[in-house]
């Protein structure tokens, strides 16, 4: 069994340190105070996280470690901390770790008898998920899917009747297929797409996955983007009778024949077993808000 404490002096020590995912405020003082006290920060790209260290005057030696490095670039900073010096490992955005190599280093150090100490952060995934108006309450963060398309349908076949509401981070020039696939082996379902959370073009994304897709598909998405799927239909053990676009179709219909949003989601969420508040949101504002 091995313990660790966060000490007021930083030694021989990997501390994994949360950083903002867009808005560069959105750091906590502890992050601050010990990426001010280590000896070293091993950065995803260092080009980036000295911006954030420049925006708070810190002026500690950088180095780089990302999914290229070399297994050598490891080992020297395992050595490093085995000498005693203190390490803060940060990725370009959020907690490092999560679909980060930063995952590596924590463990090449755990096994080394080397303290790990974390200081939370923002998440992407977190972040989006709170802001799906999707059930949280049960979730699965199933990181990148695979980019060659015939193991990425049998990943979301595996997926199938998964009833947890399912996340997912995808590159911006793979988004509209991925959202193809999972349409067409998930099933419609509702779903949310974010990207630039915190940024001044934050821009999230809100409908059935065919909605989603025909967004996207006229509006090319930049930067990483993060991707909230419904869980199976047999989720509560009462599956809607229609594909969740079929029912915001009818949703719409009522809207244009007079009725306010809130009573045709009403009545739809009645008739066919989906949630009144998803379609309600769903119909707001064309699905889409812009920060």
């Amino acid at each position: 069994m091995t313990t660790h404490r966060d000490s007021d002096s930083p030694r021989g020590i990997l501390y994994v340190v949360g950083t903002p995912i867009g808005n560069l405020e959105d750091i906590t003082l502890r992050a601050l105070r010990v990426l001010r006290e280590v000896d070293l920060i091993a950065a995803e790209d260092t080009r980036v996280t000295r911006k954030l260290l420049a925006r708070y005057d810190i002026h500690v030696p950088i180095t780089s470690y990302h999914e290229n490095s070399p297994p050598s670039k490891l080992e020297s900073l395992v050595k490093r901390l085995r000498e005693g010096a203190s390490v803060a490992v940060v990725s370009d955005a959020g907690m490092p770790g999560i679909s980060d190599p930063g995952a590596d280093l924590i463990a090449a150090c755990l096994e080394r008898g080397i303290s790990v100490i974390a200081v939370p952060g923002p998440t992407a995934l977190m972040t989006a998920l709170v802001m799906s108006g999707l059930p949280t309450d049960r979730f699965a963060f199933e990181g990148f899917l695979p980019a060659q398309q015939g193991a990425r349908r049998k990943a979301l076949e595996s997926l199938r009747d998964r009833d947890e509401t399912l996340l997912f981070y995808e590159a911006p020039h793979r988004l509209v297929n991925t959202l193809g696939d999972t349409r067409e082996i998930l099933g419609d379902r509702r779903a949310v797409a974010a990207r630039e959370l915190t940024k001044v073009h934050e821009e999230i994304v809100r409908g059935a996955l065919s909605d989603l897709a025909a967004h996207f598909g006229q509006h090319k998405p930049r930067g990483e983007v993060t991707l909230i799927v419904e869980g199976s239909s047999r989720r509560g053990g009462v599956a809607p009778t229609t594909e969740f676009a079929e029912a915001l179709d009818e949703v719409r219909r009522l809207v244009g024949e007079g009725v306010s949003l809130r009573d045709a989601a009403r009545q739809v969420a009645e008739s066919t077993g989906h949630s009144r508040r998803a379609l309600y949101q769903a119909g707001l504002g064309g699905k889409r808000e812009d920060g």
